[in-house]
């Protein structure tokens, strides 16, 4: 027999892990609402950093967590940001010089993937666990 309480609580945790999924359909939702009235906000929008929350949140907000294990994780964070930095770099590049959106995206990944790869070898995109 299940005890009263924990029906509240399993609906509490099952909404703690739909929130960073409604949050990014939300974010998504306010890129192509302001698409139209301010590509600016829409940029702004885009790039803010909620992707690193919501990770941290889906990684670690359920539970009980290790301090240590969610400081390494951030950390590793660091090298990924590189590795974007550099896509966006790609992307734009590639723009310029009139490749296709959707191939300057895939040239993008492409350099995004190897450096990721590179970074993991290295030992500098890793959480242990």
């Amino acid at each position: 027999m299940r005890s009263a309480v924990s029906a509240p609580l399993r609906e509490a945790v099952n909404l703690q892990k739909a929130l960073p999924v409604i949050t990014s359909i939300a974010i998504i939702i306010g890129v192509a609402i302001l698409r139209d009235r301010s590509k600016t906000l829409a940029a702004i929008l885009a790039t803010m950093p909620i992707n690193i929350p919501l990770g941290l949140w889906v990684v670690f907000g359920v539970g009980d967590y290790d301090q240590d294990a969610a400081a390494l994780f951030v950390r590793a964070l660091a090298p990924g940001l590189v590795a974007t930095l550099v896509w966006v770099a790609v992307v734009y590049a590639l723009l310029r010089l009139g490749v296709t959106l959707w191939m300057s995206i895939l040239g993008g990944y492409a350099v995004w993937a190897a450096l990721v790869w590179a970074f993991i070898r290295a030992g500098w995109l890793v959480v242990p666990r």
